[in-house]
């Protein structure tokens, strides 16, 4: 992060300003992902198979005309799916021009949240997740973990994968 970076995230901060995030479950967590990367939410459709992907990597599918691919997130970040009331849903975002679909298991609700209200992630050493973690919101019933897309989906390997299907 430059300087600049820096302090633009400093004014946000005392500013309490308000950005929207999308909410979901994974297991038995709820997570959010920001909402100007989320370009809609689709039921989990049928894919393609790619060979020699890795273990998160569903596949490939057409979205009018467009090539999305699929990443199972529980997989991707080592998180057990829920067991009951599995509601699974496909969130479609766009990350630095790629379209990517990020399955879940359940879609909650939009959040309004101050950036004041946002608190870093707590240094754990065997947390091999926490660079995923943009940080934590403390809402009135639960924690929700922030997700960093950017750091999460390696879009060099998401469009080598497009490319082999194409």
């Amino acid at each position: 992060m430059n300087k600049l970076d820096e302090i633009n995230n400093t004014q946000r901060k005392s500013s309490g300003e308000e950005q929207r995030y999308l909410q979901f479950d994974l297991g038995e967590e709820s997570y959010a992902v920001h909402l100007l990367a989320v370009k809609e939410v689709i039921p989990v459709p049928e894919t393609t198979g790619l060979p020699n992907g890795p273990n998160h990597y569903v596949g490939i599918m057409n979205l009018r005309g467009q090539i999305i691919s699929i990443i199972d997130l529980r997989k991707k970040l080592k998180v057990n799916p829920k067991k009951e009331d599995l509601e699974e849903a496909v969130i479609i975002v766009e990350i630095s021009g790629v379209g990517i679909g990020l399955i879940v298991d359940s879609i909650n609700r939009v959040l309004n949240i101050k950036s004041n209200d946002v608190t870093e992630v707590p240094e754990v050493s065997s947390q091999i997740n926490a660079k995923y973690i943009a940080g934590v919101y403390k809402g009135a019933e639960k924690l929700t973990i922030l997700l960093d897309l950017e750091s999460i989906l390696n879009i060099k390997e998401i469009k080598s994968q497009q490319e082999k299907a194409a």
